[in-house]
């Protein structure tokens, strides 16, 4: 499952996509980061490693439901 989970203080977020089983908790280990977004910068920061998440989707990896 690629998931998202975020990081940091209250007022400094950074929010990291990883890979991880889908039976591991939300806030458990992570197989590998895909992914970070850091909306302190002027613009918003997204950088993916889009070849690993067309890896890890190919292998049967699941995004997490937004809600």
């Amino acid at each position: 499952m690629i998931r998202l989970a975020r990081f940091g203080a209250p007022s400094n977020p950074s929010i990291a996509s990883w890979s991880s089983k889908r039976t591991a908790p939300a806030n458990g280990r992570s197989i590998e980061v895909v992914g970070t977004y850091n909306p302190r910068t002027e613009p918003a920061t997204v950088e993916l490693k889009h070849e690993r998440i067309a890896y890890w989707r190919s292998v049967g990896a699941t995004l997490s439901p937004s809600s």
